[in-house]
């Protein structure tokens, strides 16, 4: 018999006072466990909501620096992309810790971590309020006293939504029979965009918005309508959207003439893939933008898109055949003929884009992307960086100046950019001829100093803009679209998706909502006459259309 079996204790008394000193230890060490547990992930949450404010902090600092010194598109955007997406994660790492902690918390005596957030702005005042109130005492908790007197109430909001909601109109249209010739009177059939249609304007407006601005093909809206107990083939839907740029023509050749009637486009193009046989066309997407909001002027801004399968210069001169004023644009020759002084009606007036050169310097000199790639980093180009500094100091200056009128413009411009300009030519020549031919930094001189003339037109008009942003901001859907449809079908339909962006754009540039509108056109653009098709125009129904809207 071994040493532990020697030393149990032979009386039953004994045995039980040593079986409860043990079982004393054992919930001892358990608790203390427990607490440390705790504790550790008391630490851990706090850790996390240090990490994710330290994030928000320098997310906040990084939005407040692009605000005061002005955007940098190439550096900044890409930093504050992924500084929000680290915070995304931070704050849900934050989140999973405080509650680990909150659990561990409740199996000890340790206090749980509580984070703090940051403070939340009241939900909207037109969001209807549903009250629920909870059973009242009948009785006093203390003493069972049933004399309870109400002194007020503590109130508990929690954001909520509601599952969309399907319904079906039905119109009833009464007959009548006269007495005296027994002929029979009906009201008329209500419009709908399809000949013998079913879906509302509502529900058509949806679609459109769904498949060209939220980029939702429409097989898989058919899916997502069908796990909602709608069937709604595919055939179907494309039906609807056929019929409804039909009906909606008359809107897109008001915006078409508004556009081509400015004094001044945007223009630029992106890529986009167009179903062949057995593969895919690289097509483009053109835009060009009408907004003369930064020279002062008073019309609307709008912007018209095209489609084609290729990039051949016929297709701007095609475009923009009726056009004469400035074209803000790249550098890209298609646009040469139109720069021609025996092109007819007029030849138009050339903008280069200082952004697109700009952003040849500054890949030369992104310490940022450098810094990523560590050991395999290109050197930093001094002259770039210098070149980049000097072209910023006249993207600040143009801010302070922007919305003032065209003449106004000019005059701070001659005062303030010219003597910048000039030094700015006179380094990139003495630079150049320190460089050799196949540096990068010399293609990107040669391409400043053989277009210097349409890099400084802003100095003889006051309507130029330094950049080219407006029509870029327009493609900007497209450049994100392609990823989730993959590729236009075929002509006609790489023609519709620019049909409906030009709807669409125009409406989110007069700062309405697209689908609203849309969903008001189609219901209205039967029983309006041609003469008062205008007032349907996104800049007239923001003044006109959108309190009624709000009112119902």
């Amino acid at each position: 018999m071994n040493d532990a079996a020697e030393q149990l204790p032979d009386d039953l008394a004994s045995a039980l006072a040593a079986l409860a000193a043990e079982r004393a230890r054992r919930i001892t060490a358990e608790a203390e466990a427990a607490t440390a547990k705790a504790e550790a992930a008391s630490a851990k949450a706090l850790v996390s909501h240090s990490e994710a404010l330290i994030a928000r902090l320098k997310l906040e600092i990084e939005k407040v620096r692009r605000e005061l010194y002005g955007s940098r598109s190439e550096r900044k955007a890409r930093l504050l992309e992924q500084m929000e997406l680290q915070l995304e994660e931070l704050e849900a790492d934050a989140g999973e810790d405080e509650l680990a902690a909150e659990i561990a918390a409740n199996a000890s005596t340790v206090r749980a971590f509580e984070r703090k957030r940051p403070s939340r702005k009241p939900f909207p005042e037109h969001l209807p309020r549903e009250r629920v109130v909870i059973a009242a005492p009948t009785n006093c908790s203390c003493c069972g006293s049933a004399k309870l007197s109400k002194l007020g109430e503590d109130i508990t909001e929690t954001l909520e939504v509601i599952p969309r909601q399907w319904k079906v109109i039905q119109t009833v249209r009464e007959k009548f029979s006269c007495r005296e010739c027994e002929k029979i009177t009906q009201p008329p059939a209500p419009f709908h965009v399809t000949p013998r249609g079913f879906a509302g304007p509502n529900l058509l407006a949806m679609i459109l918005f769904e498949k060209f601005a939220q980029h939702q093909p429409l097989n898989r809206q058919s899916e997502r309508y069908a796990r909602e107990g709608i069937d709604l083939s595919l055939s179907t839907l494309a039906d609807q959207v056929g019929a409804c740029a039909a009906a909606l023509k008359p809107i897109h050749s008001l915006i078409e003439a508004h556009v081509l009637a400015a004094e001044r486009l945007h223009g630029d193009d992106t890529t986009v893939p167009i179903l062949a046989k057995g593969k895919t066309d690289t097509g483009r997407i053109w835009t060009y933008v009408r907004d003369d909001r930064p020279f002062g002027g008073l019309s609307p801004p709008a912007a018209l898109f095209y489609a084609s399968r290729d990039r051949r210069q016929e297709h701007p001169e095609r475009h923009l055949r009726t056009f004469t004023g400035i074209l803000q644009a790249d550098a890209y020759g298609g646009y040469n003929p139109l720069y021609k002084a025996d092109r007819d009606p007029a030849p138009l007036t050339q903008a280069l884009c200082w952004a697109h050169a700009r952003r040849k310097f500054f890949v030369l000199a992104d310490l940022a992307t450098n810094a990523k790639r560590g050991s395999k980093a290109a050197p930093i180009s001094p002259v770039a960086l210098e070149a980049v500094k000097r072209i910023d100091a006249l993207f600040d200056f143009e801010r302070e100046i922007n919305g003032l009128a065209a003449q106004q413009r000019l005059e701070h411009r001659r005062r303030e950019s010219q003597p910048l300009l000039e030094e700015l030519h006179d380094w990139l020549q003495t630079e150049r001829t320190k460089l050799s031919r196949s540096s990068p930094v010399a293609e990107a001189i040669e391409y400043m100093l053989k277009r210097w003339d349409g890099f400084t037109s802003f100095l003889d008009d006051g309507r130029v803009c330094l950049t080219n942003n407006a029509a870029e901001r327009a493609l900007r859907g497209f450049a994100l679209g392609r990823k989730s449809w993959l590729f236009a079908g075929s002509d006609r339909g790489a023609d519709r998706a620019a049909f409906m962006a030009t709807l669409i754009m125009t409406a989110k540039l007069n700062d309405i909502d697209p689908q609203a509108w849309l969903a008001d056109v189609l219901a209205r653009i039967a029983d309006t006459p041609v003469s008062r098709l205008e007032q349907l125009l996104p800049w007239h129904w923001t003044s006109a259309q959108a309190p009624k809207a709000l009112a119902s």
